[in-house]
């Protein structure tokens, strides 16, 4: 590391350094990169969950996470669901599933997934 980064690297807020740590992280647990998602293919994703929402509907329930990793988001939505024991604010997740556009935010329904262990 040169001189160069090292400032570069000073000058970065908390935040900033988290992202980086959360972006390494989802590239070590095999993620893909979420600001490149194209609908209607198939992705895998990880990240951590940013918020859990149950927007309300009058006839089915969905449950939403948002998952962040350090560069990007995607919603998750499992329709039918209430709630996933699990499913909170700061679980870092894999989630595997076809990439829709829902009012231009990229979106997996029903998605596979895995709560992955964070050392």
């Amino acid at each position: 590391m040169g001189l160069r980064e090292l400032l570069h690297d000073l000058g970065k807020t908390s935040v900033e350094h988290q992202a980086d740590a959360l972006r390494s992280q989802s590239e070590t647990a095999g993620g893909d990169d979420l600001t490149a998602l194209a609908p209607r293919h198939p992705a895998c994703v990880c990240g951590t969950v940013r918020t859990v929402t149950l927007p309300p509907r009058r006839s089915v329930p969905a449950l939403v996470a948002e998952v962040w990793d350090g560069n990007g988001s995607v919603n998750l939505v499992w329709i039918g669901r209430r709630s996933i024991a699990g499913i909170e604010p700061g679980t870092f997740l894999r989630a595997r599933g076809r990439v829709a556009e829902v009012r231009g935010v990229p979106t997996i329904f029903n998605p596979a997934y895995e709560i992955v262990p964070t050392a």
